[in-house]
């Protein structure tokens, strides 16, 4: 990933300025991604570059000082996932078995077994991580960045396209979907029941993905139903950082396992985690009840609120830029 400053702004380009596949800014096109050797598709919505103020106003109601001071970024075209990755396509990655008995039900399509086969997986789970909230149709939940990545990296070598977790900047560049507001739909809270799956709505669990009205960009579920993984390490005084100009990246890069920002806020939250530019930062606690020693690189015990979506930048990277951001290794817990 690299950047560039015009005047005040951030411009976020996404992961490599080469390409020999990317397609020009100006016909990009919302798609659908058919995953090989199954009967698994996930949307892909086109989300066009442009330049917004990145954080929230001092007087927004629910502020933290973590989303501030408001700076201005402007953002590469790309595409992200029009619902959270459910565990329909979730399970394939994480149980070997269960991607090579979908592949002979669906033995027309190049599975690219030889391919995934490489590829690393999470370690068994010790429970059912749904937690009997439901799996068909609902979003993947407790899963760790690290297992999100990798993901991502049995995805490519299913299809043969990058895909990676957006950064804080896309993240809420396309939660906002050109508004100003504290959510998507306006500053009314009365209305959030009619977007998101929250604390005032959620019975205690989360819901299938897209049972919500989407947002102004046509994707569902960014405020609400679970949090969401960014690609970035926490950090809460990031933005003063690039305001002084004292950052050389368009996002905060992963050098310690706590904590690394997700966004969006969950089934289990109040509405103003729920905001645009709210941010929360992992933490151990999301492991408590791991009986491993040290605890597992894959899966998070405690945290029935995370999941994550997927984006696709526009111009795609270089062979060795995907490999860097694939081989990532995980950082030991403790």
């Amino acid at each position: 990933m690299h950047l560039k400053y015009l005047g005040a702004a951030l411009v976020v380009a996404s992961l490599s300025s080469v390409s020999t596949q990317a397609q020009t800014t100006t016909d990009l096109k919302s798609y659908t991604q058919v995953v090989p050797g199954s009967n698994q598709v996930y949307e892909m919505v086109a989300i066009p570059g442009g330049t917004y103020l990145m954080g929230s106003p001092a007087a927004e109601k629910g502020r933290k000082a973590d989303e501030g001071p408001q700076h201005k970024v402007q953002i590469d075209p790309f595409y992200m996932g029009k619902y959270e990755i459910t565990w329909d396509l979730y399970d394939l990655f994480a149980f070997t078995n269960m991607e090579k008995e979908m592949a002979t039900k669906y033995p027309k399509a190049d599975a690219n077994l030889a391919k995934t086969d490489a590829t690393t997986r999470p370690s068994p789970p010790y429970v059912d991580m749904s937690f009997g909230m439901g799996r068909a149709g609902h979003p993947a939940i407790n899963m760790t960045q690290y297992a999100a990545i990798k993901f991502c990296a049995w995805l490519y070598a299913k299809t043969g396209v990058f895909y990676r977790l957006p950064t804080e900047a896309e993240w809420e560049y396309a939660c906002r979907a050109k508004t100003t507001t504290p959510y998507s739909f306006g500053a009314d809270v009365k209305k959030l029941g009619e977007y998101a799956v929250y604390n005032g709505n959620s019975g205690g669990g989360y819901k299938k993905v897209g049972t919500k009205k989407p947002n102004p960009f046509g994707l569902y579920d960014m405020h609400g139903n679970v949090m969401e993984w960014t690609q970035d390490q926490y950090i809460e005084d990031y933005y003063a950082t690039v305001v002084k100009g004292t950052t050389k990246e368009p996002y905060a890069p992963t050098t310690t396992l706590y904590p690394n920002s997700v966004r969006g806020g969950s089934w289990d939250d109040e509405p103003e985690v729920l905001r645009s530019a709210a941010r929360t930062p992992s933490a151990p606690a999301w492991k408590v009840l791991d009986p491993q020693s040290p605890k597992s690189d894959w899966w998070l015990t405690s945290a029935s609120f995370v999941g994550f979506r997927i984006v696709r930048p526009a111009k795609t990277p270089s062979e060795a830029d995907i490999k860097a951001y694939y081989d990532v290794q995980p950082i030991k817990d403790y």
